[in-house]
């Protein structure tokens, strides 16, 4: 398993060495998926996943040490500073943590270090005392939606943690461990699946709408959406050590394992209660984030469940590096990634590359060698 990893490492490595070159010279761009043509999609820092093609390279330098991945890896980063003062979206806790923040991790650049804090204060910003939350997403009158939570936030918590720990401000890490103590109560259903959006009344704090934006419908399990929950509460017990944490993870991770419908090469459907399974399409990414987060979750069981989990993330990553997912030098417009599905209802980002599948992807092959 070992050397597999280590060749497509290199090989991912050479992949988004071709991705950066395509794109060193028009500035402020960053790769994000392609059309049905398949022709190269790009966006602006503004776009949610601008932080993970500087975040891939991070990974790919930390691995090789690789000096021109590091200068890559520097001029993708520098694109996504703006970042720092938006106060519009949550996601700014992804688009810098996995840029800025891995670059701090790898070079401890103090003007990295900044960034970050100025960022943390405007994710921070977000956070209401009544709800005990961090919005998602702005008011939708149209939808019904006063104060949208979605559990994708539970990634965006990491870049708060960073920032109590490096200034000792508990104020920080005090509004990531409510908003993941209200999301458990409020997000989760009895066997662990996950709604996307919860709406919360700003007057009483308690939720008035429960959706799955982007699933099958408001009551089907979106596959990307229970990845999303396993990791964030996966490193909500990294970082707090506290139980009901640990216990939640497990019950998320149990949720997905033992699913009827979760496929044999455990690369999910895009939605656990999509209608046309078997011929439903696989999310890449949805399997690349569960992958990485039972390889960390592993690290924090019992020896037999430990094993379980690693060997469905093994049988994870060998299915994503095969042909089928895996794509070849200079196709698949210099992705790594093959197969995603961004949103289908929606009818956006469909059966194509996504940035952020690679992201979880190149993580979870990292964490997978530091745990052998």
């Amino acid at each position: 398993m070992d050397s597999l990893i280590k060749d497509r490492l290199e090989r991912s490595k050479q992949q988004s060495e071709l991705m950066a070159q395509s794109l060193i010279d028009q500035p402020g761009k960053f790769p994000r998926s392609t059309n049905a043509q398949g022709t190269l999609v790009t966006s602006n820092w503004s776009w949610w996943c601008s932080g993970y093609f500087p975040g891939v390279l991070w990974y790919l330098y930390e691995n090789s040490n690789d000096k021109r991945i590091l200068e890559y890896a520097r001029d993708f980063t520098a694109r996504v500073e703006n970042a720092k003062n938006e106060r519009g979206y949550h996601d700014i806790g992804l688009m810098l943590y996995c840029s800025f923040g891995n670059g701090f991790r790898l070079t401890s650049d103090t003007t990295y270090r900044n960034i970050l804090l100025v960022g943390a204060e405007s994710l921070a910003s977000r956070f209401n005392h009544k709800v005990g939350c961090i919005q998602s997403w702005n008011e939708n009158k149209s939808k019904g939606w006063q104060y949208p939570v979605i559990i994708d936030g539970m990634v965006c918590l990491e870049l708060l943690f960073w920032a109590s720990k490096e200034t000792g401000d508990p104020r920080y890490r005090d509004m990531c461990i409510s908003h993941a103590d209200v999301t458990m109560r409020n997000h989760f259903r009895k066997d662990y699946s996950t709604w996307h959006v919860v709406s919360y009344d700003t007057i009483t704090g308690l939720p008035d709408k429960k959706n799955t934006h982007q699933g099958f419908s408001d009551e089907s399990a979106w596959a990307r959406g229970q990845a999303w929950g396993l990791h964030g509460y996966t490193m909500m017990y990294r970082e707090t050590k506290e139980q009901r944490f640990l216990t939640q993870a497990k019950n998320i991770a149990g949720y997905i394992l033992n699913h009827p419908n979760l496929p044999a090469d455990k690369i999910p459907y895009w939605d656990f209660n999509a209608p046309d399974i078997p011929n439903a399409l696989r999310d890449a990414s949805a399997g690349a984030i569960i992958a990485s987060a039972l390889i960390e979750l592993s690290g924090y069981v019992d020896v037999a469940l430990a094993k379980t989990y690693m060997a469905v993330a093994e049988t994870q990553i060998r299915t994503l590096s095969s042909p089928e997912y895996f794509a070849e030098k200079g196709a698949n417009s210099n992705f790594i990634l093959k197969h995603s599905v961004g949103s289908l209802p929606g009818n956006s980002e469909v059966d194509v590359p996504l940035t952020y599948a690679d992201y979880y992807y190149i993580e979870a092959m990292i964490r997978y060698l530091e745990r052998n």
